[in-house]
């Protein structure tokens, strides 16, 4: 994994901080991962990012997702149907007591993956609870804790999370953005496509809609 200093060119091999750790995860092409980061057991889309101090377990990444510093996605759960939730009950040898490690606990978090959609933008600070999806184009509010689905194309902000509005005022836009599905598109496709991208979202979906639609 190549190490890029800021304001430096990506390339093609995922961009990792060398104060940073990656266990278990798969990165995309394009992607880059900031100084004191810990990933493990992700699966991170091509062109996503993370800055400084994300930590992020038992997840999947769609691409083109912006990661703002401090974000924590999937925090560890506790056995909390136990009579004691601490480490000790299921990590036993760290503590010096007999046994091993407790597989159902581990395999109960495993079940609850966070799934991120493509073009999403999680602010400063937010918390991604276990179990939770994010659908494609949504935006996590700054210090916002989600706990709950978020539909695609919506905006939630606050502790907890709440839906604050549709990123769009035409609801069907985003359906058109899926229809398009241009986070698959090619290098070369975005490349001509940078001078709409740069426009309203609108002149972007009517010109790529009529270039798609069959001629008669």
């Amino acid at each position: 994994m190549a190490v890029v200093k800021p304001g430096n060119k990506l390339s093609s091999h995922p961009s990792v901080a060398n104060s940073s750790h990656i266990s278990s995860s798969q990165l995309g092409q394009w992607t880059e991962i900031g100084e004191r980061c810990l990933l493990d057991n992700v699966q991170f889309g091509d062109y996503s990012y993370v800055q400084d101090d994300v930590d992020i377990a038992l997840s999947e990444v769609g691409k083109f997702v912006s990661i703002a510093s401090k974000v924590r996605i999937n925090p560890s759960n506790h056995p909390w149907w136990r009579a004691g939730q601490h480490h000790f009950s299921y990590r036993p040898q760290k503590y010096g007591l007999a046994g091993s490690v407790d597989a159902e606990v581990f395999n109960w978090r495993a079940e609850h993956k966070v799934k991120i959609g493509h073009d999403v933008w999680i602010g400063h600070g937010a918390i991604i609870m276990p179990g939770v999806n994010i659908g494609n184009g949504a935006i996590i509010g700054s210090g916002s804790v989600v706990t709950k689905d978020v539909p695609a194309w919506h905006i939630v902000v606050g502790n907890p999370a709440k839906l604050l509005r549709p990123r769009f005022n035409d609801p069907e836009l985003g359906k058109r953005l899926e229809k398009l599905a241009w986070w698959d598109w090619s290098q070369q496709q975005l490349a001509e496509a940078l001078p709409l991208f740069q426009q309203d979202c609108l002149a972007f979906v009517e010109h790529y809609e009529q270039q798609l639609s069959p001629t008669v």
